[in-house]
Formats: C-alpha cells, structure tokens, sequence
C-alpha cells in the first residue's frame, strides 16, 4: 500500500464511523480514556505555549476532544483532520471552535503559523518510515520556540491491523512506535525534545504502554 492509499483509507474509514466514534469516545476528554498523568502533559503543554501567544493546531482532532481542552484553558486554538465527517462532528460538539480539513503530513497553514501544537494519539495511523515527513511537516508550521506535544501506544514499531474496521470493510492500521525512534526522529527534523515519559497501561482498552513527548521548535 502506497502512502496516497493509507492516508485514502484513513479518511475512509473515520468519514464512515464518525458519529458512532464520537458516541464512544465523546467529543471531551474523560477519565474513561485518559488518566491524571495524561492530562498533566496537556495542562503543561498549556503552561509552556501560554495563553494569548498565537494559533495552537490540535492536529488529528478526531471530534475535537483535545481541542476543546485546549480551548477551554485560553488558547487560541483550531482542530485538523482529514476527515469531512469527523470535523462536522467536532463543529456540532464545539460551535465556538475553529476546524479545518489536512493531513499531518500536508497542513493548511503557512510557515511558521502556529505557536504550539498537539498530535494526541494522531500519529498512531503513520507508519513509522513516514514519521519523518509528518515531523518536517510540523516543524514548517510551527514558529521558532513554538511547542508540540505528542501521545501515542508505545511498543517497537509494530503494525497491528484491524480488517473490516468499524464495520466499513477496509483494513485499517495502527502503529505502537519506539519512543526512542520516534525521539531521534523529531532530533532529525529539528525538534528538540524537552520531557518523555511512559505511562503503564491503566484502562480497561489499553494492551501497551502510553508515551508522551514534549518537544520544542528552538528558535531560529
């Protein structure tokens, strides 16, 4: 599969499931899904970008659980995602809240636009020989000094695939990635990574540790 067609059955499958998606999920973050620890990161996330700073890009927003976080705590903050179905979910759930249609790997905005940004479990889908794009990506976008956050299933790399996913009949993969490769990853694409951490799997759908990175975009 060529990467044009992962990024195709990526937005296939969560334009067909959104709505249901955001019935299990929920369209806020919940301690069904994230522990204190989790949200410790995203708070401190908030501290380092500062409130009244700029555009802050909830990157991969699904239905804008993250976003509405990070809205809620005095960012400036707008949601991305390739999927249709899923942004006019997240719009339903947050009126207030700017969203956008893009891919990680080709963002909607110029050069230097954001002063912080957030892949919450966004990366999982990017198959690691492509984590390098996505990074350069994100380093285009964000202003020297500006913030990213990531979280992600941690493990060696592995592929772990779901056939007929949510009932849409495609075939639909997730990558626990090494937080050490995804580490040297973000130091290749100039991002200098500030705080990592795992998190042993807690909840009841969590089979692998949960990573967490803070990098920073150093000033130019």
């Amino acid at each position: 599969m060529t990467d044009t067609d992962h990024l195709a059955t990526v937005r296939a499958v969560y334009d067909a499931t959104a709505e249901r998606y955001a019935q299990v999920v929920g369209s806020e973050l919940s301690e069904f899904y994230e522990r204190p620890l989790d949200l410790a990161f995203l708070s401190a996330f908030v501290e380092l970008v500062g409130v009244e700073s700029g555009l802050v890009g909830d990157l991969g927003c699904g239905p804008g659980r993250a976003t509405a976080f990070l809205s809620a705590r005095g960012l400036e903050t707008v949601g991305v995602d390739p999927s249709q179905a899923m942004l006019s979910v997240a719009r339903q759930a947050h009126p207030g809240i700017r969203f956008e249609e893009g891919f990680l790997s080709a963002l909607p905005f110029p050069d230097g636009f954001l002063v912080g940004a957030v892949c919450w479990y966004s990366i999982i889908h990017t198959p690691p020989d492509h984590l390098g794009e996505v990074f350069a990506e994100l380093g285009r976008v964000l202003r020297g000094g500006g913030h990213l956050l990531l979280a992600f299933q941690a493990g060696d790399g592995e592929a772990v695939s779901r056939d007929d996913a949510y009932g849409t009949g495609f075939t639909l993969t997730n990558y626990r990635h090494s937080p050490d490769y995804v580490a040297r990853t973000l130091a290749a694409a100039g991002l200098q990574v500030s705080a990592q951490t795992l998190r042993e799997p807690e909840l009841d759908h969590e089979s692998t540790p949960q990573a967490f990175i803070l990098a920073v975009d150093p000033d130019r």
